[in-house]
């Protein structure tokens, strides 16, 4: 089903048209006569009958709201590698360990995500704090939307202590639940 332009004398009409087979041929019929061109657009008859169809026609829809330019924004995010990587997380206990490490050091942010967010990154394409703030946007990761760069700064400051930070988390490289000592060179 579609809708047609016709021109008779100086007027365009418009059909509602559906094609149809009959004894083998392809043929067009006329189902309605919506009426002059210019009074179908000024009683919005068209629109109307778009926005009833596109309930039950979903592409439709969105292909209209996209030539009409009103698309609302929408975002794919990766969601694998955050939910396997978070079940490891919580299973290994990292979480908990961090959790039990910071719970008096009085932090603004939640540096348990903070530090899952970098370690992450650094998993899925290793690369800098500054990296994984733009990384962080294809992936769907609860908890770290309101993490600033500053915050991965902070959080992975490794062995360096600052006033307002108190002493670090950890060395870098020291995995969670391991004794943050350093250890003796292997020859």
């Amino acid at each position: 089903m579609f809708v047609r332009e016709k021109r008779i004398g100086r007027y365009v009409y418009v059909y509602l048209v559906e094609t149809v087979r009959e004894d083998g041929q392809i043929k067009q019929r006329i189902i309605r006569n919506l009426g002059r061109k210019e009074d179908v657009e000024r009683r919005g008859d068209l629109d109307r009958l778009v926005r009833s169809a596109a309930r039950l026609a979903q592409r439709s829809m969105i292909l209209s709201l996209m030539d009409e330019g009103s698309v609302p924004a929408l975002r794919c995010k990766r969601l694998g590698p955050p939910l396997l990587f978070e079940r490891l997380w919580r299973d290994s206990g990292c979480g908990e360990v961090l959790h039990e490490l910071l719970a008096d050091r009085g932090f603004e942010f939640p540096v348990e995500r903070a530090v899952f967010l970098t370690v992450l990154h650094r998993l899925m394409v290793s690369g800098s704090d500054r990296a994984c703030e733009q990384w962080r946007d294809d992936y769907r990761i609860d908890g770290v939307d309101e993490l600033q760069l500053h915050h991965l700064y902070r959080a992975m400051a490794g062995a360096h202590r600052t006033r307002s930070m108190g002493p670090g988390l950890a060395r870098r490289g020291v995995a969670c639940g391991r004794s943050s000592r350093p250890h003796a060179h292997r020859t």
